[in-house]
């Protein structure tokens, strides 16, 4: 078996709709590329038929219903009950049977009174990183958790996604509320203390970005939005109070864009991220592979109006047709999957970027990129893998596929900006190469060290999110394709010289089912004073001692919970986002099915010391 040709397909499916069993994405994908792109792709205008982004705008039930019984069922003929369902699910970015049980209405455990509601005082986690720096770090004031009261932490409420597959949102808290989104397309105002449903906000497919809280100005004083993206590339502001719609947006009109990092708030205004999953149909010769382009979209946060936009590669061009006559393009691609790093001093933010579609391979892939937070102009751009130009599915017989194809090393992490001693800054970022790289914002991102911590692979390597105190950066490590022996663990290194301090390996499992045994440890990472917060594949969560990396408290999240709303859910794999710390408690999503290893699953947990 060719895992390289066989694992990306499997990344991209289960990327492109996590609702999907892994086997049903191996099917749908090409059903869609085969019976639907002709009509209802790129040339659809020409054809009077609904385009991609047409389609996504219909519920999966209504897609569903024109593949079975309307106006679809000829073109439908040979398509399994099963593929209908899956297609319907793909095109239309959320679970069939969501919008109806997902409403807060619809639930038990209703919170029954109001108190007094102000995200501007107490404890609070915003956004992906807690600051703008994206330390991931929580402040001891913030956190209300010393590392002495870890080892005590309990469950003290769950709370069920109706219809939900596959947990990868990443929770706020502020004003004693807990925000977070879900793949079935709502995000959801919760009571911290108890985990009750205030209300709930239904955009217009799965929400995976982390909830950012900021303040807008009015005539009458501050009123608090929530932002965020969904897997529609459509961003947000919603009242944090009331989940009122104050404005939305579209960040990008290409068919496959998405929002997956987390909108950073600054100054009064919004950095999002573009990335998008192009590159799972790239490969498809009847794809015109491939035109998408990642950037970086700034919005004034009280109105919703753009400021800029700022693409990360150049406009794509025809190139060539392949043998079925399909017309290509480069370059494109270069998608930004995290979430932007503010630094207020320099007046710059910085992204992150992933693999080239298509093209000869230019400069801004696999990259660390300095915008100026005014103009969105480039300030530097430092790549530290040159010419990855990768699409998913690649084999000898495919047409659409580069020449030189590249390892797939994209950033999934957002780059961590802290200062050193002596006034220096220094900026930390860890590469699903395998690699900790150390730039310099003062020299154009120039390197000053790196530290290799996993093999590295198209699946990490490191994955989703690292964190650094004022001393020492912490790396967890997926390494996924290496086996139960090679993969996961945790690094602390040096932020001054990369030397390391310690590496903790997972303990062997104790697999309850052998084929998930594999302890990658590609979630991101928390930190508070003396511990920080690591995830498995497996569902095990656990907290290490940041002075040597011994493990101070074990949490198994692969099991049913009963809920405060009374939705049937379970936990599973760790992926995707990091715990949230916050006034004495610990959040966290359980379930993030990942190439169908590990499982998926439907649950917020929080846990506070006994």
């Amino acid at each position: 078996m060719n895992l390289r040709a066989i694992v990306p397909v499997l990344v991209a499916g289960l990327l492109v709709v996590p609702v999907m069993a892994a086997a049903q994405v191996l099917q749908v994908m090409p059903v869609f590329e085969a019976r639907c792109a002709q009509c209802h792709g790129g040339n659809a205008a020409a054809l009077r038929a609904p385009d991609r982004t047409m389609l996504a705008q219909l519920t999966p039930e209504h897609i569903l219903e024109v593949l079975t019984t309307g106006s679809m069922v000829a073109n439908a003929k040979g398509i399994s009950d099963g593929q209908k369902r899956s297609l319907a699910e793909l095109i239309s970015g959320r679970p069939i049977g969501s919008s109806a049980s997902g409403q807060a209405a619809a639930m038990t455990g209703r919170c029954e009174a109001k108190p007094a509601f102000n995200p501007a005082t107490g404890p609070r986690w915003s956004g992906w990183g807690a600051d703008v720096m994206n330390t991931r770090m929580q402040s001891v004031e913030n956190a209300g958790l010393r590392a002495d009261q870890v080892p005590k932490l309990a469950l003290k409420w769950a709370f069920g996604f109706p219809n939900g597959t596959s947990a990868y949102g990443q929770p706020a808290v502020a004003g004693g509320r807990v925000f977070i989104g879900s793949d079935n397309g709502f995000v959801y105002s919760l009571d911290a203390a108890s985990g009750c449903v205030y209300w709930s906000f239904e955009a217009t497919a799965g929400v995976r970005t982390a909830i950012t809280v900021g303040a807008i100005k009015t005539a009458s004083g501050n009123r608090f939005a929530l932002y965020f993206g969904d897997l529609k590339a459509n961003v947000f502001a919603i009242d944090a109070e009331t989940g009122a719609q104050i404005w939305t947006a579209r960040a990008d009109r290409h068919p496959f864009a998405r929002i997956t990092g987390a909108p950073t708030l600054a100054n009064g205004r919004l950095y999002v991220p573009v990335s998008s999953l192009e590159e799972g149909s790239g490969a498809n010769d009847n794809y015109e592979c491939c035109t998408f382009r990642g950037s970086v979209a700034a919005y004034d946060a009280t109105t919703g109006k753009q400021v800029w936009q700022t693409f990360t590669v150049d406009p794509p061009k025809p190139s060539k047709k392949n043998k079925l006559g399909t017309q290509l393009y480069e370059p494109s691609g270069v998608a930004i999957w995290s979430a932007p790093t503010i630094d207020l001093k320099r007046k710059v933010l910085y992204v992150a970027t992933g693999n080239e579609y298509s093209g000869p391979g230019g400069p801004t892939s696999d990259a660390v990129i300095a915008l100026d937070l005014d103009s969105g102009k480039i300030a530097w751009t430092r790549q530290v893998t040159p010419k990855d130009v990768y699409v998913v599915g690649c084999n000898a017989q495919r047409e659409n596929c580069p020449d030189d194809e590249g390892p797939d090393f994209d950033f999934g992490n957002s780059a961590i900006l802290r200062d050193l001693p002596g006034g220096k800054s220094i900026i930390v970022i860890g590469q699903k190469s395998g690699v900790v790289w150390a730039l310099d914002p003062d020299q154009k991102g120039t390197i000053v060290w790196q530290q290799r911590v996993g093999k590295g692979s198209a699946l990490g390597g490191l994955e989703w999110g690292s964190a650094a105190d004022s001393s020492t950066g912490y790396f967890p490590v997926s390494d996924m394709m290496l086996g139960q022996e090679l993969a996961g663990g945790l690094h602390a290194l040096r932020l001054d010289t990369g030397a390391p301090v310690w590496e903790a390996r997972p303990p062997r499992a104790d697999c309850k089912d052998p084929r998930n045994c594999v302890q990658a440890q590609s979630a991101a990472i928390s930190l508070i004073s003396g511990a920080v917060f690591s995830g498995t594949t497996t569902g095990i969560m656990r907290a290490y001692d940041t002075k040597d990396g011994k493990v101070i408290w074990t949490y198994d999240a692969s099991q049913p919970y009963t809920t405060v709303n009374s939705v049937t859910a379970k936990g599973g794999s760790f992926n995707g986002p990091g715990p949230v710390i916050v006034g004495g408690m610990v959040f966290m999503n359980s379930g993030y099915n990942y190439l169908g290893f590990g499982t998926g699953g439907n649950v917020l947990l929080a846990f506070a010391p006994q």
